[in-house]
């Protein structure tokens, strides 16, 4: 059974490239274009990694990690950061609130796939 991924990004070419990256590796993604967006795909269940960006409308990366963390669903669910940012502090921010991983744009795809691979266990 494919392992099902949550992308999250408010670029519709960022979640275009993302999602064939992952598609082509066997994953099934679902896409969301903000953390509220997410949020409610996310409590839908069968999510196996959520993968988000940082600066989104509505509801940001952090406040995204921070809403899931709090869902006894998603206590174990690795969630990786795919953004522009690669600040120290927002790093630390992101790895308190719950973050799994961080990857910077622009990402090679074989990047993107060892960290997810990885993560998941697969």
């Amino acid at each position: 059974m494919s392992k099902t991924i949550l992308s999250v990004d408010d670029s519709a070419s960022m979640r275009l490239l993302v999602k064939m990256t992952l598609t082509g590796a066997g994953y099934d993604v679902i896409e969301a274009v903000d953390g509220k967006d997410a949020l409610a795909k996310a409590k839908a269940g069968g999510i196996h990694l959520v993968l988000t960006d940082l600066n989104m409308p509505n509801m940001d990366g952090l406040a995204l990690i921070r809403e899931l963390r709090g869902l006894p669903a998603y206590k174990g669910v690795p969630i990786i950061f795919l953004t522009t940012e690669s600040d120290a502090g927002k790093k630390g921010e992101a790895k308190a609130a719950g973050a799994t991983a961080w990857i910077v744009k622009p990402f090679q795809q074989d990047q993107l796939l060892g960290v997810v691979r990885k993560v998941l266990g697969s």
